[in-house]
């Protein structure tokens, strides 16, 4: 039993009205309307893949840093305004950031 449930035997008479700040948004992050370059490299033999060309706040850059590789279980970092992954993700993030409403080109390979 959860806590809705829990509330609903409290209080049965009560009604549920949406309130429209506390709806979820689909990016905390700005918008471009320029591609986010999306590259592969080999970095001493090793794959990596390269983000960028995002014009936004640096801060907003690093949370959709953080979020990829979390969602992607791999390591990376930010440097350079660039975000480099471990491995070849291209096709995983591409569209995953397509899903947040990112406008993405893929170059190379």
């Amino acid at each position: 039993m959860d806590l809705k449930d829990q509330l609903k035997n409290l209080f049965p008479d009560h009604v549920e009205v949406p309130d429209e700040n506390l709806k979820e948004k689909e990016s905390d992050v700005w918008m471009q309307d320029d591609p986010i370059i999306c590259k592969y490299e080999k970095r001493k033999g090793k794959p990596v893949t390269i983000l960028e060309g995002y014009t936004g706040a640096t801060n907003d850059f690093k949370k959709l840093a953080k979020e990829l590789k979390s969602k992607l279980s791999v390591g990376g970092s930010f440097k350079d305004d660039k975000i480099i992954i471990q491995g070849d993700y291209r096709d995983k993030i591409m569209s995953m950031l397509k899903d947040k409403g990112f406008n993405v080109k893929r170059v190379g390979g």
